[in-house]
C-alpha cells in the first residue's frame, strides 16, 4: 500500500513557478485541456503521484499543497485536484472531504456507488478502499485525522482526568483576578 501522495509530498513541496514542474505535468497528462487547466494554477499545487499500482485507467495526474498541520501532527489539511482516470485509493487515515470543483464517482468494496460534486462533503474512514472514476477534473480540500489506537484513547481519557482538577485551579486563579 504505502504512504498516501498527501503524506509523501508534506516532506517535499516544490514551488509552484519551477518550469519543470509543468514539464513533468505534461509529460504525464492524457490531454491538452488536462495540461492547460493545471498550467493555469491559481493555488501553488505541487506533484502528488498517485501509486502507479493504483491506477486502473487513463493517466491522472494528481497534485496537492499542504495548507495546515496540527501541533500534534494528528491533523492535516490539503487542497488536491487530479485529471480524469480511475483509480483505488487506500485511506490510512480518516478524511473528510469537500468538493471545490469538479466531480468524481466513489464505489466503495461493496459495491455501492456515489458521485460526488462541487459542494459535496464525504467522510472516509481510516481503513477503508475506494473506487475512484473523475470523469474530467476534480479539486477538493481533504481534512486528515490520524485516528488513536484504542490503547491511546484510554490513556488520553485517563491523563485528562488526572489534569482535570489543575485545569479547574488555574481557571479559578484567573476568575479570581478578573
Amino acid at each position: 500500500m504505502g504512504k498516501s501522495p498527501e503524506e509523501r509530498s508534506a516532506a517535499r513541496q516544490m514551488v509552484a513557478d519551477d518550469p519543470t514542474t509543468d514539464l513533468d505535468i505534461l509529460e504525464q497528462t492524457i490531454s491538452i485541456e488536462g495540461a492547460r487547466a493545471l498550467r493555469h494554477d491559481a493555488h501553488g499545487l505541487g506533484p502528488a503521484p498517485i501509486p502507479q499500482s493504483w491506477v486502473l485507467e487513463g493517466n491522472p495526474v494528481a497534485r496537492n499543497k499542504l495548507l495546515a498541520g496540527s501541533s500534534d501532527q494528528l491533523a492535516s489539511t490539503y487542497m488536491w485536484d487530479c485529471t480524469a482516470g480511475r483509480f483505488n485509493w487506500f485511506y490510512h487515515t480518516d478524511e473528510v472531504i469537500h468538493v471545490l470543483e469538479g466531480s468524481v464517482i466513489i464505489e466503495d468494496a461493496a459495491g455501492a456507488r456515489r458521485r460526488l460534486q462541487s459542494g459535496d462533503t464525504f467522510l472516509f474512514t481510516a481503513g477503508s478502499r475506494y473506487h475512484w472514476t473523475v470523469p474530467h477534473y476534480i479539486r477538493k480540500i481533504a481534512f486528515l485525522h490520524a485516528p488513536l489506537s484504542r490503547k491511546m484513547q484510554i490513556a488520553r481519557r485517563m491523563l485528562r482526568r488526572l489534569a482535570a482538577p489543575f485545569r479547574r485551579k488555574a481557571a479559578d486563579a484567573v476568575a479570581w483576578q478578573s
